[in-house]
């Protein structure tokens, strides 16, 4: 008998373990509408981010800004939940040493993330939001040179 009650002890924890772990990524699956290839194209070159899911915690992006045939800016970002948090770390190639920089996110809204890190130099805030199912709006802002800033990018989802 006491090894019946053991073993069913067990596999209700094992059961409620594994209910938790799925309910626990809730915060990362509501960001997978921004998963897939984005760029915007203007005169002076184009913009473009790709995201893909690493794992039921992570998702990464590669973000790249090329002038003709040079590539002016790499990023590459990690999109990830920690217990009930999601965190936005971006590498910059020839930036902060090429350490990585972490946001923290401020805000839940459906369909739009929002991470600040008040102590980086520019930008503190960053901001995605999703206008439709094709259309991603990327605004980064704060104080840069002790003046408000910020620069907005439109981005459509290539296929």
């Amino acid at each position: 008998m006491i090894q019946r009650i053991t073993l069913l002890s067990i596999i209700i924890a094992l059961v409620s373990c594994e209910k938790s772990t799925k309910a626990d990524k809730k915060l990362i699956r509501s960001t997978e509408w921004i998963l897939g290839n984005w760029e915007q194209k203007n005169d002076e070159g184009i913009i473009i981010e790709k995201w893909v899911k690493v794992n039921d915690s992570t998702l990464n992006a590669t973000s790249f800004f090329i002038r003709g045939e040079d590539t002016i800016h790499k990023e590459m970002i990690v999109l990830q939940q920690t217990d009930e948090n999601l965190t936005y770390k971006t590498t910059i190639k020839g930036q902060n040493n090429n350490q990585p920089i972490l946001f923290l996110s401020k805000e839940s809204v459906e369909n739009q993330l929002i991470f600040e890190n008040l102590n980086n130099d520019y930008p503190q805030k960053i901001k995605y939001s999703q206008t439709n199912t094709s259309q991603l709006l990327t605004e980064i802002s704060g104080v840069q040179l002790g003046k408000s800033a910020s620069e907005t990018y439109n981005l459509a989802k290539v296929k």
